[in-house]
């Protein structure tokens, strides 16, 4: 069952968490996390994130919509990068974002969803 983010409490811990793994296990996505999460919270709708639970914790998928149309963010280790999919953890995907990526290239993805 996915945790409900609609408080900053719960946004910090999914962030504070995303950021110490990435320190140990994804160090190509760290930077570029921080635009991403700023591009979700710009572009989403009213409805709240929901962060894919692990241990009770808040781990490193994230659901959001846009114009009602629900899209995740979800780590993907084998390519030492962050997808943007369509749906599901396991959906299409439609952009994939390291470090590398330009803050510019962020805003544009988010804009034209």
């Amino acid at each position: 069952m996915p945790i409900s983010v609609d408080d900053v409490t719960t946004l910090e811990r999914y962030l504070q968490g995303v950021m110490g793994r990435s320190e140990h296990h994804a160090e190509t996505v760290g930077a570029v996390a921080l635009a991403l999460l700023g591009a979700v919270l710009w572009r989403k709708d009213e409805k709240p994130l929901e962060v894919r639970r692990y241990a009770g914790e808040p781990a490193n998928i994230v659901w959001f919509e846009v114009n009602r149309k629900r899209y995740a963010l979800a780590y993907n280790h084998g390519a030492g990068c962050i997808e943007l999919r369509k749906r599901t953890q396991g959906g299409a995907v439609l952009h994939s974002f390291t470090n590398k990526t330009r803050v510019t290239e962020v805003r544009d993805v988010f804009q034209s969803l």
